[in-house]
């Protein structure tokens, strides 16, 4: 349980966020999206006002000191580096920041890209798997080859990721609890994007599937997983329900970019088809790699062109050159997704998300994972916050 001193204090903060929400989509340098990217609390807490970075910063270092009385030490920790973050998106506006320093400073992990040993590495262990199932040939050639015996066509891409959404509703609700019936979940909508490969529209109640790229059965798994349950939908639910019972920290009202909290959002989202037990072959095995190596490309591209000025097209080829499945219709939406300055950092939180909160539910103990639950999927967690359940 989260005490009523936190619950307090957090109405403070979501305040002081919207704050500078506000001054951020305002800034020449901010951009409409916004650092809160949907509110679930509408009208109920007001924004506080701002004149300009400095009164910001000046009220996130007040509130930064006052999170150090609070009792529960993830939430101390939380609130220490979610005032941090802020603090430094202002100064980032103001003054300007370098990709690593944002990535570092804003997301609270290191403003490093995946090594191209690293990159190797995961390359050969999706070569070797390919190869024990039976796959010839070059890693190239065994991607297409898996691909293409996965495959599912566009038009039937609706029906099965309705039936992949029946059955990870049922194992979610079993093993985590939802609040509300059937009737509330997600509808899939199928349509063309060069940005983004999926998404989950909490508000809609709709998880929008781009049919571009090739899409394969254990690759929407992953989506259903990742989108629905016991992903996105699942985290929004839980905190909004909580939330209006008096039980969760207003914060959790936000869904919100360029945050502490970033990558496990993404994190738990990828990490679905382990929380429900739901790997039940090699060949999502092989997808659990290939969504690891996506992440780790992902973000080599985007330091490539943010970090190391890389062109436009430059960035773009290499990604292409090294992506492994969904042809060149998901490079070109992933290099849609990370070229925006304002967003390229936020990569990181695929790349970092999944493995690290995978390295810590891998430590929990069966019999303690329905409280790890709880404390995961009950408030806004950083990579270092989530990790102190360990700790209890």
């Amino acid at each position: 349980m989260i005490s009523e001193k936190t619950l307090a204090f957090s109405e403070q903060v979501a305040s002081a966020f919207l704050g500078a929400d506000a001054l951020y989509r305002s800034d020449p340098n901010g951009d409409p999206i916004g650092l809160v990217i949907m509110n679930l609390a509408g009208d109920a807490i007001a924004p506080e006002h701002f004149e300009n970075h400095a009164a910001a910063i000046d009220r996130f270092l007040e509130l930064q000191q006052l999170s150090v009385e609070l009792p529960e030490v993830d939430r101390r920790l939380f609130y220490q580096q979610l005032c941090h973050t802020t603090m430094q998106i202002m100064r980032w506006l103001r003054d300007g920041l370098s990709f690593s320093d944002q990535i570092r400073d804003f997301l609270h992990v290191a403003g490093a890209p995946p090594s191209d040993q690293d990159l190797d590495n995961q390359r050969s262990e999706i070569h070797r798997l390919l190869t024990e199932m039976g796959y010839s040939g070059d890693l190239q050639a065994q991607c297409r080859a898996w691909q293409e015996r996965n495959r599912v066509p566009p038009d039937e891409v609706q029906g099965v990721m309705e039936e992949l959404m029946d059955f990870a509703w049922e194992r979610t609700a079993d093993l985590i609890g939802l609040p509300e019936s059937k009737a509330d979940g997600m509808k899939v909508v199928t349509l063309s994007s060069d940005y983004f490969n999926a998404r989950c529209d909490y508000q809609k109640r709709t998880v929008e599937i781009n049919i571009d790229p090739v899409l394969t059965k254990p690759g929407l798994k992953h989506l259903v997983a990742h989108e629905t349950y016991p992903g996105h939908y699942v985290q929004f639910r839980l905190r909004e329900s909580l939330y209006r019972a008096g039980k969760a920290t207003a914060e959790g009202m936000f869904s919100m970019l360029k945050s502490p909290s970033s990558c496990l959002f993404e994190g738990v989202a990828d990490h679905g088809i382990y929380t429900l037990d739901w790997v039940e072959g090699d060949d999502d095995r092989v997808m659990a790699l290939f969504t690891r190596y996506r992440a780790s490309i992902g973000a080599a591209a985007a330091w490539r062109l943010h970090a190391l000025k890389w062109e436009k097209e430059r960035a773009f080829d290499w990604l292409r050159t090294a992506n492994l499945l969904g042809g060149d219709a998901w490079a070109v939406q992933r290099m849609g997704y990370i070229s925006p300055r304002q967003r390229g950092m936020h990569v990181w939180s695929y790349w970092q998300g999944e493995p690290r909160l995978h390295r810590i539910w891998q430590a929990v103990a069966p019999d303690r994972r329905g409280a790890f639950y709880d404390f995961l999927y009950s408030r806004l967690h950083s990579p270092q916050s989530v990790a102190l359940f360990l700790k209890h």
